[in-house]
């Protein structure tokens, strides 16, 4: 068994909605993204972008932000299946940790990473060589962002754009789930 196929046996919780990109029968202009709200052993946000059929996922202690100088830790974690992106519920003795998951933002988004020719680099390369720049069309998250490597963990930070917002905290004043409504504590009480 595979460790996504693996995961999926131990997850119980609700699927409220597809994600529009992905329901069956509709047309996939651009690939999805979905950052999940993940309250395991610690609180974290995890952001999962659609690459070649997977959910290439990092998870965020201290979530996105939208000030270009703040850089925040972001821990390359095992990918999913596509069918996650809109998974809430609550974990039970999951291999990946245990707890409530809601969908905290979600949408589509464009590859903007280009080599030094600037020729367009496709995703999954561009992860391999430690680097990828995107613009993500969310509810919440809108604009630029790049992960960059740094030895073993990589780095997101948000970059300098109409998007950009130092003053505002979205991980604090947009607590609730783009789904379903719900705060991660309402989740797990669930």
């Amino acid at each position: 068994m595979t460790p996504i196929a693996s995961d999926r046996s131990r997850r119980t919780g609700r699927r409220p909605h597809h994600h529009p990109s992905t329901s069956e029968g509709a047309a996939v202009s651009k690939p999805i993204f979905v950052v999940q709200l993940h309250d395991a052993r610690r609180l974290h946000y995890d952001v999962r972008l659609e690459v070649d059929g997977v959910l290439k996922s990092w998870a965020v202690p201290r979530g996105p932000s939208l000030d270009p100088v703040v850089k925040r830790l972001a821990v390359f974690t095992s990918d999913h299946d596509l069918e996650y992106a809109s998974y809430e519920g609550v974990h039970r003795d999951a291999q990946y940790g245990s707890g409530a998951v809601i969908v905290w933002d979600a949408g589509v988004y464009t590859n903007l990473t280009r080599d030094d020719r600037q020729q367009l680099v496709d995703p999954a390369e561009a992860i391999e060589r430690g680097h990828l720049k995107v613009q993500l069309h969310g509810v919440k998250l809108n604009g630029a962002w790049a992960f960059t490597r740094t030895g073993a963990d990589w780095l997101l930070v948000k970059v300098k754009d109409g998007a950009a917002d130092p003053d505002l905290d979205l991980t604090v004043t947009e607590p609730r789930s783009v789904l379903s409504g719900l705060t991660i504590e309402e989740m797990a009480a669930s």
